[in-house]
C-alpha cells in the first residue's frame, strides 16, 4: 500500500498498459477458446503435423518462443497448410476438390508445423503481440494471427485484428487471400 499512497493518504492512479485485446481482463495469459490438445485445427493437418519428421526432430530440439520466431524467419516460405504439388487432388471434385483443404492429405507445411510449436509452448500475450508487430517478416505475422484465429475466442478476433488489414509486406496473392479471409471472419462475428 506503501507505493500506492501520496501526501494526504490520497491514492495515485496507476497506467495500465493493454496489451492485445481485452488484456486487463487476463493480464498477460492468454484464454484459449475450443480443444485444448488439438488447437482446434483439421484432424488431418493435425495427424500431418504430429507425425512429421520436421515437428518430431527439429522443432522439438527448440524450446523457448525465441528459437520457434528464428526458424519461422529462416523456414516459412508459404503458409499454406500443404506444401506446393504434395497432395493428390486429379480428379476429385467438390468438397474433396482440393479446394477447401480437406480430401487426401500431403506433406503438411513447415508454417503448420511451426503453428502447432508455438500452441505447445504456451505463449503469453505479449509474445503473441510479438509475432503480429514483429518488422522482420510477414510470416511471422501471418503465424501470429493464424495462431489467433485458431486459439481465441471468437467475439475478441475483432479486437485482435483491428488495425491490421492493410499488410502492404505480405505478398499480393496471399495479401488478396487473406483480406478475403479476414473480411468474411468479420461477417461472421
Amino acid at each position: 500500500m506503501a507505493n500506492n499512497t501520496v501526501a494526504g493518504n490520497q491514492q495515485q492512479p496507476q497506467a495500465v498498459t493493454k496489451i492485445g485485446p481485452n488484456a486487463g481482463k487476463h493480464g498477460n495469459n492468454l484464454p484459449l477458446w475450443g480443444n485444448e490438445k488439438t488447437m482446434n485445427l483439421n484432424p488431418m493437418v493435425l495427424t500431418n503435423v504430429l507425425s512429421s519428421p520436421y515437428f518430431k526432430v527439429q522443432l522439438y530440439e527448440l524450446k523457448t518462443y525465441h528459437e520457434v520466431v528464428d526458424e519461422i524467419y529462416f523456414k516459412v516460405t508459404h503458409v499454406e497448410p500443404w506444401e506446393k504439388g504434395s497432395r493428390k487432388t486429379a480428379g476429385q471434385t467438390g468438397m474433396c476438390g482440393g479446394v477447401r483443404g480437406v480430401g487426401t492429405g500431403g506433406i503438411v507445411s513447415t508454417a503448420f508445423c511451426l503453428l502447432y510449436k508455438l500452441f505447445t509452448i504456451k505463449m503469453t500475450r505479449k509474445q503473441v503481440m510479438g509475432l503480429i508487430t514483429h518488422n522482420d517478416s510477414p510470416y511471422i505475422r501471418a503465424l501470429g494471427f493464424m495462431y489467433i484465429r485458431y486459439t481465441q475466442p471468437p467475439a475478441d478476433l475483432v479486437d485482435w485484428y483491428d488495425g491490421f488489414m492493410d499488410d502492404e509486406e505480405m505478398p499480393l496473392v496471399q495479401q488478396v487471400n487473406w483480406i478475403m479471409y479476414l473480411s468474411a471472419l468479420l461477417v461472421c462475428v
